[in-house]
C-alpha cells in the first residue's frame, strides 16, 4: 500500500479533524486507514495498494430537459443501433477476455512446463543443488518482474481486484482500476506470478482483466486516445460503463473454469448489486463467446502447435465416466465435510485479516519493501516446493505403463525416486497449480498418496495460502482455497476409508467447494461453476448439501472474504439489509446532525455558484424556484456539480437574468457530454470578475427528477431504496411545508447511510445494536 499509504495518513491536511478512538474499541478491527467519524465525510481508501478519494457513481437516470429532448428525437432506427451496439460490446468483452485468457494460460503452461522439465533434467543426473538453484532462480526472476510491474506502474494491479469491482457495481467509484496500463500489468503480471508457482491463481486476475477490456471498450479506449464517435460516446456514462463490467466479470469466471453458466451466477450472487433480465441476456452472451473461443484454442492447441500448453492450462475435472455412488448414510461424512469447511474457512478469513494488517506496515515503508516482500513469500515458496518431497518416502508403482512420469505432467513423478517408484508429494508440488488440482482430484487412485504427503501438502498450502495474498502482485483466492479444501476433503477420504464407498477425488472435490463457501459465502454460483468442472450431475445433490452447511456454519463466525477486504480497504460498500437498530432512527433525525444544505436558485450568479464549488466537496446541489404563492418556495430538481463544472469551463453566462430558450442549450451542450464525467473546478480558469456578476440558467441542466423521501421515513428503509434504485443523492422533504421554509431540508449521500459513520453520531444505537443481537 506503499508510500502514498504512509504520506496519506501522516498528511492530516488532506482530511478533516479525525475524531479521537475509544480506547476500548478493538485497532485490528478497524480499518486500514483512518476513518471521519462525521456524516458525509468525503473518504479515503484503498484502491489496488493505492490511496485515493472515494466518490460515488451517477446511476440514476439524470432526467433534464436536455436528456427529455435527446430522448424524444431519437427515431425507431437510432433506438435500435443504441441496442445492437450493447449487443456488440458483450460481444467484443467475451471474444477479448477469452482470447487474453487462452494466451495467459498458453504462457504459463509454457513457461512453467520448460522451468520444471529442465529442474526434473537436473533431478535425472542427480544434480539435486544446481535443480534446486534453477527453480529458485526462475521462480524468483518471473515474481521481480511481476512484483515491480505492480510497485513501480499500476498499483492497483496488486491482488485479485474482485472487492473493487464488488464496490464499482455497488456504486463507489474505484479510480485509476480500468485503464490500459493496468490491464497490461494484470496480464503481465499474472503470467509471471503463476509460472513463479506462487500459490495464487488466474481466477481473480481475470476478472479484473474481463472489466477492464469492457470498460475500456464502454469508453472508446484509454484516455489519452480515446475515439471520439458519437455511437461510442453513448456509452460513456457510469449507468451504461455497470452493465459493461457486469459482462466483463462473468467472462473473467467463465475464462478460469470454463464455466458460462457459472460465470453469470457468480455476477449475480457475488459482485453485482443491481440486475435485470436483459443484463442477464447479456452477460449469458459474454459467457457463451468465451466458452467457444477457449474451445475453439483448446482443439487447436490438442493437434500439438502451442507447445506444452495442450496437456493442461484450465482447471478441468470431468468424472462423467466415473460411476458415483453413494447412499443415505454418507450424507454423514459429507455434512463433516461441509461443518469442518465452514469453520476453516472463517479461520482462514480470521488469519488472513491480521495478516492483511502486518502487510500493511511492512508496505507503508516503501517501495522496496513491497519488493522485498514478494521476492521473500517466493523464495520461502521456492524452497518448500523443491525440498519438502525429499521427506517422503517412494511408492512402489502399480502399473509401469503409466508409472512413473518424469514430463510437466502426470499423477506418478519419479523425482528422486528409482525407477519403477514415484513420489507422491512431488506430484503434487512439483508441478503447475492447475495441474496439482487435477492430480489431488484424480478419481480411482485410493491408494496413490500417503496420508503423511497430503498432511504436508494440507499444512503447506494452509501456509502459503495465508502469507502469498496481499503481496504485490496479481493474485486470485479461488485457486489457494481450492488447494487448501482438496487437501483436507483428501485427507478425510483416506481416514473415512471404512465408513464412506465415495471416491477419495470426489471428496477432495468437496473439500475444496466447503473451503471456498465457508470462506467466499457463495452457494448457487459454486455449485453450478462445479457441476461444470465436474460434468457430472450425480454430484449436485452432495455438492448442494456442503455447501449450505459450510455457508451457514462460516456465516456464525465472520463476515465473507471480500466483505472482510472491503472493509480493510475503506471501501463504502453498502450492504442489500440493513442494521436492525436503522429502523429506529428517521432520516430527519440524520439530517438535523448534519451542515445546513447549498442550494441554487433556478437562474443563479456565477460567482455563488463558484464559491459554493470552491468551499464545498457536494457533488449534488438542490435548485429552487418561487412558487405561486407568496413566501413559497418550490423544488425545481438537483444539478449535479460536473454540469455547473461544464457550464463555468464554457462560460455559458447571461448578462441579464432570464430563463434560456430550448435552442440556446443544444447549441452549447448535448446529452451525451453531460453524460460523461468532469474534471475539478481548479480546472476552471479564466473567470473574469465581471462575468462573476453575470447569471446562469440552471433549469436546462437540472434533474427534475430526483428521489426524494420523507423526514420521517426509516434510514433502514431509506438505504434499501438508495441500494436498489443506484442513487447517488436523496432528497429529502419535511412532512408539512410551511411559508418560507425550503422544501428541502437535506440531502442523503452514501456516507449518511453506512453504519460505521453513524454510530459515532448517534452513540445510543450501539446499547440498542447489542440488545438486538442478544435477542
Amino acid at each position: 500500500m506503499g508510500e502514498e499509504l504512509s504520506f496519506v495518513m501522516e498528511n492530516t491536511s488532506m482530511e478533516e479533524e479525525v475524531e479521537e478512538r475509544d480506547p476500548e474499541r478493538n485497532p485490528m478491527n478497524e480499518p486500514l486507514l483512518k476513518r471521519n467519524r462525521t456524516l458525509s465525510s468525503n473518504p479515503l481508501a484503498l484502491v489496488g495498494a493505492k490511496v485515493s478519494y472515494i466518490e460515488s457513481l451517477d446511476y440514476e437516470i439524470n432526467e433534464n430537459d436536455l436528456f427529455k429532448q435527446d430522448w424524444r428525437s431519437r427515431s425507431r432506427g437510432q433506438v435500435m443501433q443504441y441496442i445492437i451496439l450493447k449487443w456488440l460490446l458483450a460481444f467484443l468483452v467475451g471474444l477479448l477476455t477469452g482470447v487474453i485468457a487462452t494466451l495467459i494460460n498458453l504462457a504459463v503452461e509454457n513457461i512453467s512446463g520448460y522451468k520444471l522439465l529442465t529442474v526434473v533434467g537436473y533431478i535425472q543426473q542427480e544434480r539435486y543443488l544446481m535443480g534446486f538453484l534453477y527453480f529458485l532462480g526462475t521462480n524468483f526472476l518471473l515474481t521481480f518482474i511481476a512484483s515491480i510491474l505492480c510497485v513501480c506502474f499500476a498499483p492497483t494491479a496488486a491482488g485479485p481486484g474482485i472487492p473493487e469491482i464488488k464496490a464499482y457495481l455497488n456504486g463507489v467509484d474505484t479510480p485509476n482500476m480500468y485503464g490500459a496500463t493496468v490491464l497490461f500489468v494484470k496480464i503481465i503480471g499474472s503470467i509471471g506470478a503463476v509460472s513463479a508457482g506462487l500459490d495464487l491463481g488466474k481466477e481473480g486476475p481475470l476478472v479484473h482483466i474481463g472489466s477492464c477490456i469492457a470498460s475500456l471498450l464502454g469508453q472508446g479506449g484509454p484516455d489519452n486516445h480515446r475515439i471520439k464517435w458519437k455511437w461510442v460516446r453513448y456509452f460513456n456514462n457510469d449507468r451504461d460503463r455497470r452493465d459493461l463490467i457486469t459482462c466483463g466479470a462473468s467472462s473473467g469466471v467463465c475464462a478460469a473454469f470454463r464455466a458460462p453458466v457459472g460465470g453469470v451466477l457468480f455476477s449475480l450472487e457475488e459482485v453485482a448489486s443491481w440486475w435485470r433480465s436483459a443484463l442477464l441476456w447479456r452477460t449469458f452472451c459474454s459467457t457463451a463467446v468465451v466458452v467457444v473461443v477457449l474451445r475453439a484454442f483448446i482443439e487447436l492447441c490438442h493437434e500439438g502447435k502451442c507447445g506444452l500448453f495442450g496437456e493442461g492450462g484450465l482447471i478441468m475435472f470431468d468424472v462423467s465416466n466415473v460411476a458415483v455412488s453413494y447412499n443415505v448414510m454418507d450424507i454423514v461424512p459429507v455434512a463433516i465435510i461441509g461443518i469442518i469447511g465452514g469453520v476453516l474457512g472463517s479461520l482462514y478469513n480470521y488469519l488472513l485479516h491480521k495478516i492483511l494488517r502486518v502487510y500493511n506496515l511492512i508496505n507503508q515503508k516503501g517501495k522496496i519493501y513491497k519488493l522485498l516482500l514478494s521476492l521473500s513469500v517466493s523464495i520461502f515458496t521456492s524452497a518448500c516446493q523443491y525440498g519438502l518431497p525429499f521427506l517422503v518416502k517412494c511408492t512402489p508403482c502399480d502399473d509401469l505403463s503409466m508409472c512413473p512420469t518424469n514430463g510437466k505432467s502426470g499423477n506418478y513423478k519419479q523425482f528422486n525416486c528409482p525407477n519403477g517408484h514415484y513420489n507422491d508429494l512431488a506430484t503434487l508440488l512439483l508441478t503447475t497449480n492447475d495441474d496439482a488440482v487435477r492430480n489431488i482430484f484424480s478419481t480411482n487412485t485410493p491408494h496413490e498418496y500417503q496420508p503423511f504427503s497430503i498432511l504436508i501438502f494440507f499444512t503447506l498450502y494452509c501456509i502459503l495460502g495465508l502469507i502469498t495474498f496481499g503481496i504485490a502482485v496479481p493474485s486470485g483466492l479461488f485457486l489457494p482455497i481450492i488447494l487448501i479444501g482438496s487437501g483436507y476433503g483428501r485427507l478425510l477420504g483416506i481416514i473415512m476409508r471404512p465408513y464412506t464407498n465415495i471416491d477419495h477425488g470426489l471428496l477432495a472435490v468437496l473439500g475444496a467447494a466447503s473451503l471456498m463457501a465457508g470462506s467466499m459465502r457463495m452457494t448457487v454460483s459454486l455449485c453450478v461453476i462445479f457441476l461444470e468442472l465436474t460434468n457430472n450431475l450425480l454430484l449436485l445433490p452432495i455438492t448442494m448439501i456442503v455447501l449450505l452447511i459450510a455457508k451457514t456454519v462460516g456465516d456464525s463466525f465472520n463476515p465473507s472474504v471480500y466483505e472482510m477486504i472491503l472493509h480493510l480497504k475503506g471501501l463504502p460498500f453498502m450492504d442489500a439489509d440493513p442494521e436492525p437498530w436503522m429502523r429506529n432512527l428517521s432520516v430527519g433525525e440524520l439530517i438535523d446532525v448534519k451542515s445546513s444544505v447549498v442550494s441554487f436558485r433556478g437562474i443563479e450568479k456565477v460567482s455563488n455558484i463558484v464559491d459554493a464549488l470552491k468551499n464545498t466537496t457536494h457533488n449534488g446541489f438542490p435548485v429552487m424556484d418561487d412558487g405561486d404563492e407568496v413566501e413559497i418556495v418550490k423544488l425545481h430538481g438537483v444539478i449535479l456539480r460536473a454540469h455547473l463544472i461544464k457550464v463555468l469551463k464554457k462560460k455559458w453566462f447571461l448578462k441579464e437574468k432570464r430563463r434560456t430558450e430550448e435552442w440556446e442549450v443544444r447549441e452549447k451542450f448535448s446529452w451525451v457530454e453531460l453524460a460523461e464525467r468532469e474534471e475539478n473546478i481548479e480546472d476552471v480558469i479564466g473567470v473574469t470578475k465581471e462575468e462573476m456578476e453575470m447569471f446562469v440558467d440552471l433549469h436546462p441542466l437540472t434533474n427534475t427528477t430526483p428521489f426524494t423521501v420523507l423526514e420521517s421515513m426509516s434510514v433502514a428503509k431509506a438505504r434499501i431504496l438508495f441500494r436498489q434504485v443506484g442513487l447517488r443523492h436523496m432528497l429529502v422533504v419535511p412532512k408539512y411545508q410551511a411559508s418560507g421554509v425550503s422544501p428541502v431540508i437535506g440531502i442523503l449521500t452514501r456516507q449518511d447511510l453506512l453504519a460505521y459513520n453513524i454510530l459515532p453520531v448517534f452513540p445510543h444505537l450501539e446499547n440498542s445494536k447489542g440488545r438486538e443481537k442478544s435477542n
